[in-house]
């Protein structure tokens, strides 16, 4: 086995060791650099690049949004506005024998479009909404598999971290394969564009949902209206103000009147004017802190992964994973098939900054230069909407799905996990059918933004 394979298959063993991320990736590119070095099979010279390389990451004005995006969502969830929402979603289906589970559904788009922390969505969910599905004679099952599936919304609706941080590799992406095929002027691709590309398939996936829960909702003729609360807030008073900072962030951006940076600065400050009054000063402190904390813990990671794509590449394991696909049976279908496959199941046991971190870049630049069957080039919208719809479908697969784990975490007793696997199976299916029309029907993901930024 030739030594950039060893050394990948090294790296994916430290990372499910639970090493932290960023000093494995660092140190185990570190350790293979200086064995190959010592035996002549690595250019020590590549490492002059790393500064620049770790400055630009650094200065990366896309990157530069995740802290903003991170604080803005910790405000709304402290804030405890995902419980009013709740309520008041509750009451605008109040009538309906689906009304609760679509509620939730509802709450859970919502949530998405205004935290994008798919851990914080599903824990707010599993607190708020579970208990008041089995009260008011949802069953076990569908309540679990709801919560889940829309708590796990925030992977694929904008301002999802996920889609910022893949809109930033399929960028870098786009631009080297570019490159390679001799085009020395090509297109950008930006956080923007994805999330445009975006929009179309949550809503489709969100449509099934609520397909699926009306056609279960006939055979459950025990689910009651919710229980009338009398604090229940207004309406128009919840729902206006997060889905007037929803317009304020994503409208800014998808109409190109702010940059993902600045959409995030409105996004941050807006959410500070709704928690107003409902954030203690310890709460607020505990926001910023843990805010800073995860935003080290990313750039952690960043700077791991830009000293383990350098080694990698200087081990020869470009070329590896260029022939390995090329030769693959079916071409860039066969290629593409083979690539989400492993990005499904490494979704089981690492977290997505790692595989858009690691995995993406080494396989995302050699897919776009690929020609599809009509001899265009692959669409770096579509694709990352495709890995994205992937990373959400394997976070809610059984039996590790990460979002599966974060529900077990808050949810009663008698809500045991093989409830929660039965609940969520046919969510699951569900997300398969929409990667696989979206997968057949590309311009569902690239429409809106040749649409709003080529037309």
């Amino acid at each position: 086995m030739s030594l950039d394979l060893v050394f990948l298959l090294v790296v994916f063993a430290v990372l499910l060791s639970g090493y932290p991320v960023g000093i494995a990736l660092g140190g185990v590119s570190m350790l293979f650099a200086g064995i190959a070095y010592l035996f002549g099979a690595f250019d020590g010279g590549l490492f002059l690049a790393l500064p620049s390389r770790l400055f630009g990451v650094m200065n990366n004005p896309v990157l530069m949004a995740i802290p903003l995006f991170v604080f803005m969502g910790l405000v709304l969830d402290r804030s405890r506005i995902a419980a009013d929402m709740l309520q008041a979603a509750a009451a605008l289906f109040k009538g309906s024998s689906a009304g609760l589970t679509i509620s939730v559904t509802v709450v859970g788009l919502l949530l998405a479009a205004s935290t994008g922390i798919v851990g914080a969505s599903v824990v707010a969910l599993g607190v708020v909404a579970l208990p008041t599905l089995l009260r008011n004679g949802v069953s076990p099952h569908l309540a679990s598999g709801t919560v889940a599936a829309a708590g796990t919304l925030g992977q694929i609706i904008p301002p999802s971290i996920v889609l910022i941080v893949l809109g930033d590799q399929m960028s870098n992406a786009w631009q080297k394969a570019q490159l390679d095929n001799g085009n020395f002027a090509p297109d950008t691709v930006s956080v923007a564009d994805l999330f445009a590309g975006a929009f179309l398939p949550g809503l489709l996936l969100v449509g099934l949902y609520i397909a699926y829960q009306l056609v279960v909702a006939r055979g459950q003729a025990e689910v009651q209206d919710p229980e009338p609360n009398p604090n229940a807030p207004a309406l128009w008073r919840v729902l206006f103000s997060p889905l007037f900072l929803i317009a304020a962030v994503l409208g800014s951006m998808l109409l190109g009147l702010a940059t993902a940076t600045e959409a995030a600065s409105v996004g941050a400050v807006g959410a500070l004017f709704l928690a107003w009054g409902r954030l203690e000063r310890s709460q607020f402190k505990d926001v910023v802190f843990e805010s800073g904390h995860l935003t080290a813990m990313i750039f952690l990671i960043v700077i791991g992964a830009s000293m383990f794509s350098l080694v990698f590449r200087g081990l020869g394991g470009e070329e590896t994973i260029t022939g390995f696909l090329s030769e693959l049976p079916g071409g860039t279908y066969g290629a593409l098939f083979l690539v989400m496959v492993v990005i499904f199941v490494l979704g089981f046991f690492l977290e997505f900054l790692e595989i858009s971190f690691v995995v993406v870049p080494l396989v995302a630049p050699i897919l776009l230069a690929m020609p599809m069957a009509d001899g265009s080039a692959m669409s770096p919208v579509w694709l990352g909407v495709l890995i994205a719809l992937n990373l959400q479908t394997s976070f809610l697969t059984p039996p590790f799905g990460v979002s599966l784990f974060y529900l077990r975490s808050v949810a009663p007793e008698k809500i045991t996990t093989k409830v929660i696997y039965r609940g969520v199976i046919p969510f699951v299916a569900l997300q398969l059918l929409a990667l696989l029309v979206i997968a057949y029907f590309p311009s569902l993901a690239t429409f809106l933004p040749t649409y709003l930024f080529d037309g």
